[in-house]
C-alpha cells in the first residue's frame, strides 16, 4: 500500500470510530471534551480544498441525488457540476438547499421522492475522503414562504398567528414544520423571520414579520425557536441586523436601513437578542445597508463591523453566521469571485447559494491560499459548522428513515393548523353588518390570481351561497375590469380578494370601478394587511394574512358567520387602525 492510502485509511477510521454518538454533548462534560479533540483531529486532516467547500451551502436542480434529466440545466445555471452526487465530490460542500422551482420539493410535495434524495445527499457525503454529513436546507417559514406545502401541514404565517395572539401555536406550529421537514430530511431550516415589519411598503417581509412590536416578535420568536429545538431541527433566525423598514426588496435592490442607534436596539435588535438568549443555532445576515452601525456603505453581510463587532462580539453569539443567498441583488456590489471572500472576511461562517458555484468556491479558496484570508479563521469557521453537525446529531444519523413520511400531515396536526388559521381571521370595517353573509345572497368573488377568488367561491358554494368566481391578472387590466363590472351587475354584492392591493394602482382602480358600479364590496386581504388604506370606502374588510388554501377555507368560514373573526391586528394601519384592532359578529 503507498503511504497516501495508509493515510486516508486512517482518516477514515478515525472518522468512523469516534463518531459523535449523539446531541447530548452540550450538556455533558465528558462527552464534550471527547467531541472536541475529534474535531481537531478531524479538521487537522482536512485538506484547504475540503476546508472550503464545508463553508458553502448551494442549490442543485434535480429530484434525485443523481439525476440525468436535470444535468444540462445544472450546468447552464452554474452549478458548477452536472448533479448533486458530482457537486459534492467536486466541492466537498458543507450542504444544499432545496426549492421547489430547482424541482427538489414538488407542489404538492411527493413525500418519498424528497426522502430519498436526501438520503442520496448523505449516501454521496459519506462516501467522500473524510465523510461529513451535509446541511440539507430549506426556507420553511409557514405562511407564503414555505417549500413544504400539501399533503404536508401548512400553517397561516407569521402574523396570522401573532393576529390569533398565542405563542403556544407558534411553538406548537414550529415543532410539527421541524417534525416534517425532518422526516423528508432536511436539518436545517432558514426561520423563524425576526424582522420587525414597521413599514406599510416593505415590499418583502410584511406579514412574514410576526408584528411591528418588537416583544410580539421576540416573544412568538422564541417560541417557534423552541419548537424547533423540540424537533431536534436547526433554526436561523433572519434577516439580521432587521429587515423591517424599507421599501426595497433586497433580491432586487440595495435596501437602506436609516435607524439611528436607539431604534436599532429598541426595536430590530430587540427579537435577535431574545434568539440568542433562547439558544438559536444560526442567524442569517441580511443585505441591508445599515449607516448607523457602519457607515461604509457596504451591507451587513459584507460588513464587519456589523457581523462580527455586533453580532459575535458585542451580542456576543456563539452559533452559526450564515449569509442570505448570495445571489441576490443586495449582495453583489462587488465582483462575484470578491463576494464570497468579503462575507467571509465580513465574519460568515456559511456563504448561502453563490450564483456561479465554481467562481465562489475558487474565489474563496484562492483567498485562503494566498494568505488573505488565513487557514486559522477558515479553522473558526469549519469547527462552528461541525459542532452544529455535532450537536444536531446528524455524524450519528446522517440517513433519515423512509417510514419517517407518515408523519407528514397527520390529521391532528392538520385540524391544529386549521384551527390556528380560524383564530386569525381579522375583521376590521363592517358597515351595515353586510358581514356575515345574508342567507340567499349572490355574488361574485373577483381579484387576481394569488388572490385564490375561484377557490374562495367554490369554497362558498359548498356552504350554500351562489357564487361565481372571476380570476384577473395581478394588474386587471381594462379589459378585465369591463368585465368584472358587467358580472357584478346580477350579484347582490361583490367580494374582491386582493393581494397587496396597497402597493398596487391596477387593483386599487378595480375596486373603485366595481364601488362605482354601486355594489357593496367587500375587500378580503389575502396577504398584506394594509390595503385599506387606498381603499377605505370598501364596505368590509377581512384579513387573512395569507392565500393558503388553509386560510381560504378559514375566510370562507367567517363570511357565512360559521366562525367569528377573532384576530386582532398585529400592526397599526396609519391613519385608521390601531394596533390590537379587530371587530367580530
Amino acid at each position: 500500500m503507498t503511504s497516501k492510502f495508509i493515510r486516508a485509511l486512517f482518516i477514515i477510521m478515525a472518522v468512523m470510530l469516534v463518531f459523535p454518538q449523539s446531541s447530548l454533548a452540550a450538556s455533558n462534560p465528558v462527552k464534550k471534551e471527547k467531541d472536541d479533540a475529534w474535531l481537531k483531529r478531524i479538521v487537522k486532516h482536512m485538506t484547504v480544498e475540503e476546508k472550503a467547500g464545508q463553508v458553502f451551502i448551494i442549490h442543485v436542480y434535480g429530484k434525485t441525488a443523481e439525476d440525468s434529466a436535470y444535468e444540462q440545466i445544472n450546468i447552464k445555471q452554474k452549478r458548477g457540476a452536472k448533479n448533486f452526487a458530482e457537486a459534492i465530490e467536486k466541492y466537498h460542500l458543507g450542504g444544499v438547499i432545496y426549492f421547489n422551482w430547482t424541482d427538489n420539493i414538488g407542489m404538492p410535495v411527493d413525500k418519498a421522492q424528497v426522502n430519498a434524495l436526501s438520503n442520496g445527499i448523505q449516501k454521496a457525503a459519506m462516501k467522500q475522503r473524510i465523510p461529513i454529513p451535509l446541511f440539507v436546507s430549506t426556507d420553511q417559514e409557514g405562511g407564503v414562504v414555505a417549500r413544504v406545502t400539501e399533503p404536508g401541514t401548512v400553517f397561516p404565517g407569521n402574523m396570522a398567528l401573532a393576529a390569533a395572539q398565542s405563542t403556544d401555536y407558534a411553538r406548537q406550529s414550529a415543532s410539527i414544520m421541524g417534525l416534517e421537514l425532518k422526516s423528508l430530511g432536511i436539518n436545517l431550516n432558514f426561520a423563524p423571520d425576526l424582522d420587525v415589519n414597521v413599514n406599510p411598503n416593505n415590499p418583502v417581509i410584511g406579514v412574514r414579520s410576526f408584528s411591528e412590536n418588537p416583544d410580539v416578535v421576540a416573544r412568538m420568536g422564541v417560541a417557534q425557536v423552541k419548537g424547533y429545538q423540540e424537533q431536534n431541527m436547526m433554526a436561523t433566525a433572519k434577516h439580521f441586523p432587521g429587515h423591517g423598514d424599507t421599501d426595497v426588496d433586497s433580491h432586487s435592490g440595495l435596501p437602506i436601513i436609516n435607524h439611528d442607534l436607539k431604534t436599532l436596539n429598541e426595536v430590530d435588535l430587540k427579537p435577535f437578542k431574545a434568539a440568542i438568549k433562547s439558544g438559536i443555532d444560526a442567524i442569517m445576515s441580511g443585505h441591508l445597508v445599515v449607516p448607523a452601525l457602519d457607515d461604509s456603505g457596504m451591507p451587513a453581510t459584507l460588513s464587519k463591523p456589523i457581523l462580527t463587532g455586533l453580532l459575535r462580539e458585542k451580542m456576543k453569539f456563539k452559533g452559526l453566521i450564515i449569509t442570505d443567498s448570495l445571489g441576490m441583488s443586495g449582495a453583489n456590489i462587488v465582483t462575484p469571485d470578491r463576494v464570497p471572500v468579503e462575507a467571509f472576511k465580513a465574519g460568515a461562517d456559511i456563504l448561502l447559494n453563490p450564483p456561479d458555484v465554481d467562481v465562489a468556491y475558487n474565489g474563496l479558496l484562492n483567498a485562503v491560499k494566498s494568505g488573505e484570508i488565513s487557514e486559522k479563521r477558515l479553522d473558526q469557521s469549519v469547527i462552528r459548522i461541525l459542532k452544529a453537525k455535532i450537536k444536531r446529531g446528524l455524524f450519528h444519523q446522517p440517513l433519515v428513515d423512509p417510514s419517517a413520511i407518515n408523519q407528514i400531515g397527520q390529521p391532528e396536526n392538520l385540524q391544529k393548523a386549521e384551527n390556528m388559521t380560524d383564530r386569525s381571521i381579522t375583521l376590521i370595517k363592517n358597515d351595515n353588518r353586510t358581514l356575515p353573509l345574508k342567507e340567499g345572497s349572490k355574488l361574485l368573488v373577483t381579484g387576481p390570481s394569488l388572490g385564490k377568488p375561484a377557490e374562495l367561491a367554490a369554497a362558498l358554494n359548498e356552504k350554500g351561497i351562489a357564487a361565481s368566481g372571476y380570476v384577473t391578472s395581478a394588474s386587471p387590466t381594462a379589459a378585465e375590469l369591463e368585465s368584472a363590472v358587467n358580472q357584478a351587475a346580477s350579484t347582490d354584492l361583490v367580494v374582491v380578494t386582493a393581494y397587496t392591493a396597497n402597493t398596487n394602482s391596477a387593483q386599487q382602480k378595480f375596486v373603485k370601478a366595481l364601488q362605482a358600479a354601486g355594489k357593496p364590496v367587500v375587500l378580503a386581504s389575502m396577504r398584506n394587511p394594509y390595503d385599506i388604506m387606498m381603499l377605505p370606502d370598501v364596505t368590509a374588510n377581512i384579513l387573512t394574512y395569507g392565500n393558503q388554501n388553509v386560510s381560504v377555507r378559514s375566510l370562507a368560514k367567517a363570511l357565512v358567520g360559521e366562525i367569528h373573526p377573532s384576530g386582532k391586528l398585529p400592526v397599526t394601519i396609519p391613519g385608521k387602525y390601531e394596533f390590537g384592532f379587530g371587530l367580530s359578529y
